[in-house]
């Protein structure tokens, strides 16, 4: 316990365990598991927040029944099987004093893909269907729910069985139990629907063969979302009586909020940056008041200052951090140690860590790409050789190498040609909604400095100054410009690019048309930006919606706000031409016009080219030249702090 934080660091006694802090891993998909098993990749994914200082990891969903499959790279408890795996990885939480428990869970009507690239036959007490998959569901009949119920009795068998200490009960996010609470989706007239007490005796079932199968200390919890946040989804009051009405069978109740079912309640799975930290706290509280088990809390909650404040305040018991220890494993250790300068904090960008997810791949964090690739990275080792290193360029790309080859020995000169380092992340953060994205700069210049980087800003490189100091390796990443094509326009239409106008190099006017080839969150940023100046905005879209390439929950809480707003979104929209103030683009599939009038100014988006001016001039004079991140292709920052940190290791 430290002065700073006395609260979030006091042990929590929740029957048979004991919690060394307050500070909880939630339950959360990685897509590292492998043939539905506790893997070497995910024992060592948790082994690093283990180490980190964790008080409690609460294991992703693990299915409990053959229909609970809702993606192919899930956890399955199903099987005897799964019990070596659950046992190494209790045996490793219990090796540093953490705490853990698995979710067990059945999805219901909440399928987001089947195997073998075919739809599968999703299960709900009613055939109502899912609005954001498409699922229409098949109602479940008695034997199954039977079935269903007995598949959550021998998983919770299986997990004490394997040392774990307790189970949560998945019953948030609109998920299988959620179902049956909301009479709006459970159209049941049997004992399972119609009245509060028969659309509760699913979960009753259920906790009650759990309880039967495991022992009086295994812990058995529930996680609920507080409200839906959907009209046809639970609300606060419906969710916060049935955790009364339940809480004799529950030793605590984790609150989240939002539904899988609909696009604008699924943002609150993963909320995004534009959502403010620990902005449920008061749902929380709620519950808190009303129930006398321990109440967890998990919603943005990205820093320890936060956490404190929450659970100081008597909001909640337990704060799930688990963002904030993808970003940062050590975390929790920092903030014991009183080091919190020293803490990468997440900026809730969530391009790596749900953004994955949803795309199939490994979860991982922009800003610590070393997450989610522990077995490759989780190690550095010091250099064999250390060598003299110059890094041309001071964004995320050449933070993270110079950070990194400086930490394993090498001497590194870090050079940036402007006075400030950051590189295009300074532009990013002064988009609406994005200022916290600046956080990358702050993180990682942070990691420069513990690893102790010369650095040179305001200085320009040069083929002479390379010759000068004579490095033994130089990494270059100098980044990009933005693209601009010929395009035959006349001067009837001011044409600027993203990077002038958030410098504020020009004045727009009042009628203005954002050209978007990206589909990413630039067009739509400036887009916002300019209508909350008072201008007319048309975001013209080359692609089938505004943030085609942006995770689904920031694109989702991005088109909310061009909608309320009233930004116009044409998609499909390839730019082509313009004269006397009308603006020509192309259909992009059925090559039609489409026609802007009376515009003003045009602002490109139009992605970037690479700043590669050094690389074929330095081959000759040094042996060992790499090029990284937009200098080398222009991607995301992702791309340039991951390949920072494979140059880094490799040197």
């Amino acid at each position: 316990m430290t002065d700073a934080f006395p609260h979030l660091f006091q042990p929590l006694k929740i029957r048979g365990v004991v919690l060394k802090n307050r500070i909880m891993s939630s339950g959360h998909d990685t897509t590292l598991p492998t043939d539905g098993l506790v893997n070497e990749a995910l024992l060592a994914y948790h082994a690093a927040r283990v180490k980190g200082g964790a008080g409690l990891i609460v294991s992703q969903v693990a299915g409990v029944h053959e229909t609970a499959r809702y993606t192919s790279h899930m956890l399955m408890a199903t099987e005897d099987d799964c019990i070596a795996g659950y046992r190494r990885l209790a045996d490793l939480c219990h090796a540093d004093g953490c705490v853990l428990f698995s979710q067990l869970f059945h999805p219901g009507r909440e399928i987001m893909e089947g195997g073998d690239g075919l739809l599968t036959v999703a299960y709900a007490p009613s055939v109502s269907p899912n609005e954001r998959f498409r699922v229409m569901p098949r109602a479940l009949d008695k034997r199954m729910i039977d079935e269903i119920v007995a598949g959550y009795a021998a998983a919770a068998r299986r997990m004490h069985a394997a040392g774990v200490d307790g189970v949560e009960f998945v019953a948030s996010h609109g998920y299988l139990p959620a179902q049956f609470f909301n009479a709006r989706v459970n159209r049941r007239t049997d004992a399972y629907g119609g009245t509060l007490e028969n659309r509760l005796r699913f979960a009753a079932e259920a906790l009650s063969a759990m309880r039967a199968a495991t022992s009086d200390d295994f812990v058995i919890g529930m996680r609920i979302s507080s409200g839906e946040r959907d009209e046809a989804g639970l609300a606060d009051d419906e969710a916060l009586d049935i955790c009364r009405r339940l809480e004799p069978l529950l030793d605590y109740v984790s609150v989240t909020a939002g539904t899988s079912a609909s696009l604008g309640g699924a943002v609150h799975i993963v909320p995004p940056m534009a959502y403010r930290a620990a902005y449920l706290a008061g749902d929380a509280a709620r519950f808190r008041k009303a129930l006398t088990v321990p109440v967890f809390l998990t919603g943005r909650i990205n820093q320890p200052q936060e956490a404190e404040t929450v659970i100081a305040s008597g909001a909640a018991d337990v704060c799930g951090m688990t963002r904030a220890m993808i970003c940062d494993p050590d975390m929790p250790g920092k903030a014991q140690e009183g080091r919190t300068d020293d803490i990468r904090a997440c900026i809730a960008c969530n391009q790596a860590c749900i953004g994955h997810f949803h795309r199939g791949v490994p979860i991982s964090c922009i800003q610590h790409p070393e997450t989610g690739r522990e077995l490759t990275f989780g190690t550095l080792t010091p250099a064999a050789r250390p060598k003299s290193v110059m890094v041309v360029g001071g964004g995320p790309a050449g933070l993270k190498a110079a950070a990194v080859a400086a930490a394993r020995g090498h001497k590194v000169t870090l050079y940036e040609a402007a006075g400030q380092l950051g590189g295009q992340a300074l532009l990013a953060q002064q988009l609406p909604r994005r200022a916290e994205f600046g956080g990358i700069v702050t993180n990682l210049s942070h990691e420069v400095a513990l690893a102790n980087v010369r650095v040179q800003r305001g200085v320009r490189v040069d083929r002479a100054l390379v010759a000068a100091e004579r490095p033994d390796a130089v990494i270059l990443a100098t980044g990009a410009r933005p693209y601009r094509p010929e395009i035959p326009i006349d001067d009837s239409i001011q044409v600027v690019d993203a990077w002038q106008v958030l410098r504020k190099e020009v004045k727009t006017g009042g009628r203005v048309v954002v050209a978007d080839w990206r589909c990413d969150w630039i067009g739509p940023g400036i887009a916002e930006l300019l209508t909350n100046q008072g201008c007319s905005v048309d975001l013209a879209v080359n692609g089938t919606h505004a943030g085609e390439l942006l995770p689904l929950y920031v694109r989702d809480n991005l088109a909310a706000e061009l909608h309320r707003i009233g930004v116009r979104v044409t998609p499909y929209a390839r730019l082509y031409g313009g004269d006397g103030g009308t603006l020509y683009m192309q259909h992009a599939t059925s090559g039609e016009p489409i026609l802007f009038e009376d515009v003003e100014t045009l602002v490109l988006c139009l992605g970037h080219e690479p700043v590669d001016d050094l690389g074929e001039a330095l081959r000759d004079l040094v042996p060992d030249v790499h090029v990284i991140g937009d200098s080398l292709a222009p991607r995301t920052a992702e791309e340039a702090v991951y390949e920072g940190l494979k140059i880094g290791a490799a040197l």
